[in-house]
């Protein structure tokens, strides 16, 4: 049972995207601010918090477990985040929980909290750090610049869950930011829905920071991020004709040369039916062009094999895109339904055995593709930054790898160094995912 003592203390479990991440430190950060304390374990908590995905089945079954894990527990739990939506299926599952609310629902959150534990008369509010409550390693961290989405994807229920494109005001990104980098910061995250919409809903508005008018859109606030002394990387790019104002900006050295680019598939007939906004053939041309003006720009992707009605044609398709656009990290994966996608009402889906069969397919030329880049930078000079320390070696990565997803740099012996740290590295070798180096020499 929870032991409740003179300051209320909250458990709080955060599944799912960094988006999510984002959610949960802002209203770790609340509850902070009214002085609840936050507890590391179940025991120690007098109500638990549960933010949940529920973007694909086993999302779904993850956020279930978690909420079921919690009751068990505790007993007394608030759910709130995309699962949120379905708060009938929550119900139905777990007809015990205190109260359920949606993605980014802020306010609702709190009002369940103080509903079911009261706040402390007087909370501690000194002990609030001027960044927040971050769950992030303390030398990186996510900032997201809007909420929702605008486009309609056939597999996707985001929009459903989280409303159309909300653009957060500039001036106010770009405050947070400055905040995060002067608590030590060394890296910024760029996140949303679609990146590189941000402003569309607002007409691009003009907003303040430091007494600067910016007008709200991507390309400026990559200048103005560019200005702060942290690594700047994009995340969750949609190709539109505006990311090519960003290259310049990557190869001048103002952002990180890294794009995490979604593309989802190259065969143009199930791009159609996934409703995507990008045509295979122009964004080979595309990334062509960009790297002849930022040659050491790294791509990330992701993209979906067994989409229903996708030929064995379409697969072919897909992978002679693989090879030509020869991409630096790759995710994949075999397409699930998801309650509620318009996908789940296309002809033809394809049988799971062969979503498999392709799936490992597609990730075996990718590995190939992978080994090939990381080996030709095998005697190169890079700087890197450190994110694990032990007896044995150094943990690092280099500008082309986002935490958490992209691979590593393994540093092998015992350096005196700490996390945050940027370092000037020789790369020595490399396998599939990783490279491996040594402090370079002065």
């Amino acid at each position: 049972m929870p032991q409740i003592d003179s300051v209320p203390r909250i458990g709080f479990v955060s599944l799912g995207c960094p988006k999510a991440t984002v959610d949960s430190e802002r209203i770790l950060t609340r509850l902070r601010a009214e002085g609840y304390g936050i507890s590391p374990d179940y025991d120690g908590a007098d109500l638990v918090v549960v933010n949940t995905c529920g973007f694909i089945d086993a999302a779904v079954e993850e956020s279930l477990d978690a909420i079921g894990e919690a009751l068990s527990e505790n007993g007394r739990v608030v759910v709130t985040g995309c699962l949120g939506t379905r708060a009938d299926l929550i119900r139905d599952k777990h007809p015990q929980v205190l109260a359920v609310t949606g993605a980014h629902a802020y306010a609702e959150v709190m009002d369940a909290v103080h509903a079911h534990l009261p706040p402390p008369a007087h909370p501690f509010t000194s002990l609030l750090p001027p960044q927040g409550i971050k769950l992030t390693p303390g030398h990186f961290a996510y900032v997201k610049i809007s909420e929702g989405c605008n486009h309609r994807c056939s597999f996707c229920i985001i929009p459903g869950m989280r409303g159309d494109l909300v653009s957060r005001p500039v001036g106010e990104v770009m405050t947070e930011a400055q905040r995060l980098v002067e608590a030590g910061v060394r890296e910024l995250l760029i996140i949303s829905q679609d990146t590189s919409a941000y402003g569309v809903d607002t007409r691009y508005r003009t907003d303040f920071w430091q007494g600067r008018p910016l007008r709200t859109d991507i390309e400026t606030l990559a200048r103005a991020l560019g200005e702060l002394p942290a690594w700047v990387r994009m995340h969750y790019v949609y190709p539109y004709p505006q990311v090519d104002r960003l290259i310049p900006l990557m190869a001048d050295g103002l952002i990180l040369p890294y794009l995490d680019m979604p593309l989802q598939h190259g065969s143009p007939s199930v791009l159609k039916a996934m409703r995507r906004p990008a045509a295979a053939e122009k964004m080979l041309e595309r990334l062509a062009e960009w790297r002849s003006i930022c040659p050491q720009l790294a791509l990330r992707s992701t993209f979906i094999v067994g989409f229903p009605g996708e030929t064995e044609a379409d697969f072919e398709l897909l992978l002679d895109f693989l090879r030509e656009a020869r991409l630096d990290r790759v995710g994949c994966f075999a397409y699930s339904p998801v309650d509620g996608a318009a996908a789940n009402a296309l002809a033809s889906p394809v049988p799971e055995s062969l979503k498999q069969e392709r799936l490992e397919a597609f990730m075996a030329l990718q590995a190939d593709i992978s080994r090939e880049k990381l080996a030709a930078r095998i005697g190169g000079r890079e700087t890197v930054l450190v994110d694990e320390v032990d007896d044995e070696c150094v943990i690092a990565r280099s500008e082309a790898d986002a935490p958490e997803i992209d691979g590593n740099v393994i540093i092998d012996g015992a350096w005196d160094l700490s996390p945050g740290d940027f370092i000037e590295v020789t790369v020595t070798g490399s396998d599939d995912h990783d490279l491996f180096a040594q402090p370079a020499s002065a």
